[in-house]
Order: structure tokens, then sequence, then C-alpha cells
């Protein structure tokens, strides 16, 4: 059964500081919030002439710069294909070379951001890439929506790009996926024939605000509305659909009441005030603890106020398969990231394990972040991995 889905965008202050807030709700439970300075330059996604400042032999790595004192890290030896903006000298990557690059990762707490000469052109059904030139279909795609798309791919696509299938293309018509098709290559060789006379640091494509370029990552079937109170915001919006996402057009919806408020009818700050607190408690009374540490993040599952008649087994199980749910969600919720250890309350049976990992891999199934449950250790902790693309939520409303 899909879940209705709305995505609310609002103007607030934060912690003192202005900051656009956006909400995406799911059956009016909140599973994903962002917040993104007013004004300030998309980063993630962009692409720059950078220019190489350092390489780092012993971590086969270089730090190349995109702007004034901005360094950016790139792993090296990842077969990637530079586009050099000026003539060089031998087939190695050397200091002081210029070259296209594009931010593949936000700067996550004491890491410098990290840029990919692999560029990429995300859509809502497809993403280009200048890298591979081989098709790729998400994993999530059923077997016979993988066999319908490989067969349109012959048909639609080139060989001039890379070209990896969203999950979103699950029952798209042919037309809109060769309709996305062209604007993107037509992006990405305006790119990469304007790009190469461009100076050192300059920007050369810019990401559509953070808000916007979000929802293209939403699941096409469940979105019933984008909901914002605020004229800028609307109007960014509508042209951002408008160019990228025609379709979606006619969910865009500017709220006009004063009373009661698009964050108080559905309470917005509320929902970011829980998600930045460390205690989250459960409809049972049992609570979940969030601590996230320099190398890792623990959640720890308590029993608290939990009172429950059932025998200590029953209790456990039912409190730890209700903390498998919640933790999913606020794995999403706030954004967390690398590796992820959940303290469950020792379960006994096997039985009561097996059916544990199998709620919590259920539920981190619905993340559009590539998500593993990699296995529960001998010491019952359950060992999570989360990509890392963004900052999590509370750096986010701290920065």
């Amino acid at each position: 059964m899909e879940r209705n889905g709305r995505l609310f965008i609002i103007r607030q202050k934060i912690r003192g500081q202005e900051r656009i807030l956006s909400a995406y709700y799911e059956d009016k439970a909140a599973v994903e919030l962002n917040c993104f300075g007013v004004g300030e330059e998309q980063l993630l996604g962009s692409i720059y002439i950078g220019k190489v400042k350092n390489i780092v032999k012993n971590i086969q790595a270089a730090f190349i710069e995109i702007g004034e004192g901005i360094l950016c890290y790139y792993p090296v030896n990842q077969g990637e294909e530079p586009v050099y903006v000026k003539e060089k000298k031998g087939a190695k990557l050397a200091v002081g070379d210029e070259l296209l690059v594009q931010v593949s990762r936000e700067s996550v707490k004491t890491k410098a951001p990290t840029v990919t000469c692999n560029l990429s052109f995300p859509g809502k059904y497809l993403v280009l890439t200048t890298g591979k030139k081989q098709l790729g279909l998400s994993a999530k795609l059923s077997a016979e929506e993988k066999e319908r798309l490989r067969a349109l791919a012959k048909t639609l696509f080139t060989e001039e790009f890379g070209v990896i299938v969203r999950t979103n293309a699950a029952q798209a018509e042919e037309k809109a996926l060769k309709e996305e098709y062209a604007r993107l290559s037509r992006t990405a060789r305006e790119i990469l024939n304007t790009g190469i006379h461009q100076r050192c640091f300059s920007l050369v494509y810019q990401e559509p605000p953070g808000y916007a370029a979000g929802i293209r990552n939403l699941k096409k079937e469940q979105l019933l509305e984008v909901v914002t109170d605020d004229a800028r915001i609307y109007e960014a919006l509508k042209n951002y659909l408008a160019a990228c996402q025609p379709e979606d057009l006619e969910k865009l919806r500017f709220y006009t009441e004063t009373v009661p408020s698009l964050d108080s009818l559905y309470g917005l700050s509320r929902a970011l005030e829980h998600a930045l607190s460390e205690r989250v408690w459960l409809k049972s009374g049992a609570y979940l603890v969030i601590q996230p540490t320099e190398a890792l993040t623990v959640i720890d599952v308590n029993t608290g106020k939990y009172d429950g008649h059932k025998k200590p087994k029953e209790t456990f199980l039912h409190i730890n398969l209700e903390a498998a749910r919640e933790a999913a969600r606020q794995i999403r919720l706030r954004n967390l990231s690398g590796i992820i250890l959940v303290d469950f309350i020792d379960l006994e049976e096997q039985e009561s394990k097996e059916l544990l990992m199998s709620v919590l891999s259920k539920a981190l199934k619905e993340d559009p972040v590539k998500t593993v449950l990699v296995d529960m250790t001998p010491l019952g902790l359950v060992e999570i991995t989360r990509k890392k693309v963004r900052r999590t939520l509370k750096e986010q409303a701290s920065q």
C-alpha cells in the first residue's frame, strides 16, 4: 500500500538564523527534514573548474581547489577520465592541472567536500554520466521493469553518455524518458563544450536549490503536493518544475492562509525540534537514545515507561519491533550516515532475532539513500551503513 506524501517548504528562524526548512511527510508523519541557508550557493552537485593544489601519494588522493580557499578531496586511481581545461604533458594528474570537477559529497564534520571527474546529471527518471558509457538499472526495480527499460534503452539512448535508470522510472512512459534524456544530454554537452573555455575556479554548472532538487528523489507515485507559503520559494519551485519536472508542476500549491500558518498546521517546527533531540519516545512508553560520535552513530533502545503485562520475552520483542521501525525512520529523518550501531534489547530466541532483522530490513528499504543492513554481532549489536552525501540534520541546523 502506497503512502500519501506531501513536501512542505517554509522560511523559518532556526537557532537564530533564517533558514529554509524542507519537510517531507508520509501519512502525516515527517520522514525527511533538511535545512538550507538562505541564498547560499548549492555546492553539492555543482561543477567547477578546479585546480590541483596537492597530491598525497600515500593515501592515493589529491586536493583540488574550486574557489578561494575551498579545498576538496579527490580519490585518485578510480579509473576516471578527467576533462582538462588546458593542454598538459603526461597522462597522470599533476599539481597545477586545471580540470572539470563536480562536488559529489558535502563536507562532513571535519572532512572536506569530495569531488569527482565523473560528471553526473540527475533527473527524475535518469542519471547521465560522463564516466563509463554503460547502462545501469536501479536494484529496486522489479525484474519485469528492468527488462522493459533495458529494451527501451536500446532505442532511446546513445553511447555518448552512461545512463543510470532510477527507481522512479518504473511505469514511466517512453515519451517521458525520451524527453528527459534529451534535456539532460543537452545540458551535459553544453557543460563539456563550454566549460573547458572558462577561467579557473569558475562555476560551470549550478545545481538547483537543494529544497527544489530534492523533489526528484521522492517517489513519484506517492508525492501528492509540494506546498509553500513563501512567494520567493514558490517562484523558484515553479521555475524548477517547469524546466525539469513539468509533469509535477500541477502538484505545486501556494498556501495563502495566515491563520493557521503552514508551520503550525502541520507542526513543521515541532517536527524539527523533535528530530534534533537526543531522546525519541515510542508509543509503547519505551524510547530511543540517538548519539552521533566522530566515528559512528549509536542508537540505544530502552524499555522506559513500558508497562505491558506480557511475559518478558514477548515484551522485549514487542519493544524491539517498534524500535526497529522508528530507528529506520529516524535514520532517514536526521540524515544519519556512515556506520550506525543499534543496541536492541537482548533477545534469546533465534526466531525472534530473525523477525527483528526482517522488520528492520523492510523499514530501511523505504530510504531512497543507499542503506545496508549488515548483520547482528555476537554481542547483539545491529550494524547498518548508510551512504554519506549531505551533512546530518543537526549539522545543517547548526551551520
